[in-house]
């Protein structure tokens, strides 16, 4: 089956054309299209690719950072005003795969896979979409929700707030294969602080369901409290609550709910 590709020089001209033809598929880094392409996937037979500077930009001066969905991982490592984000750009596989992975392509990656989303998701981060019903920005968690629906828009950029410290945002990726493998699980956390309880709790799980997801009861044993011996230990005993995590080759979905509290534990003790 023949492959069309087609190249246009501003994003809303090829969101347009993801919108109107349901076998189009956005290029950017290649690591999942062309992956599906070269497995035989018949339902894409055209090609999307855009030229738009806007799509690699970022914008990590201030409070609130940018990042555009065609920047790379291997980008991200080399901004040091992204240093929050270094862990989680750095546990997406190898060098190879950091020098082509885009961050707009990992909100697509299927479980084991999409890591650098939990990072984003734990930062209540928003997605700026372009698509049939227009440029809007959409909050993470109501993207990745509807996230098999997207495929007719185009991610432009996703932005954040910078973590005011950091111990305010953890990370943890749990892979048999380091630091390049699928993930077993992988979880983020971000606890702002104030008067020295936690206020506004936001923890992350990645392949502990289709999606990623948070870990609201995690969350609620989290809120209003002081990070000590005892909440963590609640938070740990909740983490699996609202899971569905699935068997693969990396670990049974019983694993999974096994060894999740264990990792949320020594991730909110900042053990290693």
């Amino acid at each position: 089956m023949a492959v069309t590709v087609k190249t246009f020089a501003s994003a809303s001209e090829a969101a347009g054309v993801l919108s109107s033809d349901r076998s189009a598929r956005y290029l950017g880094g290649g690591t999942l299209v062309m992956r599906a392409l070269n497995e035989g996937d018949v339902s894409i037979s055209t090609v999307v690719r855009a030229s738009d500077q806007a799509l690699t930009r970022i914008d990590a001066s201030g409070p609130r950072i940018t990042l555009g969905a065609g920047v790379t991982f291997a980008r991200v490592l080399a901004e040091r005003d992204l240093a929050f984000l270094h862990t989680p750009a750095r546990s997406i596989g190898g060098p190879a795969v950091r020098n082509m992975g885009t961050v707009g392509g990992n909100l697509f990656a299927p479980s084991p896979y999409g890591d650098f989303t939990v990072a984003l998701l734990a930062l209540d981060a928003t997605v700026a979409v372009a698509g049939g019903f227009g440029s809007r920005d959409i909050p993470i968690e109501e993207f990745l929700q509807a996230r098999e629906r997207q495929a007719g828009t185009l991610v432009l950029s996703v932005s954040c707030t910078r973590p005011a410290n950091s111990d305010a945002f953890r990370y943890r990726k749990i892979a048999r294969i380091k630091p390049k493998g699928g993930s077993v699980i992988t979880l983020a956390a971000h606890l702002p602080i104030s008067g020295g309880r936690i206020a506004g709790a936001r923890i992350a799980l990645g392949s502990m369901a289709p999606t990623q997801i948070r870990a609201r009861a995690a969350e609620r044993a989290l809120e209003g409290r002081s990070l000590d011996a005892a909440t963590i230990a609640a938070a740990a005993s909740a983490a699996t609550e609202g899971t569905s995590p699935s068997d693969n080759a990396l670990g049974s979905a019983w694993y999974r709910r096994e060894i999740v509290g264990v990792h949320l534990r020594r991730l909110l003790s900042g053990q290693e």
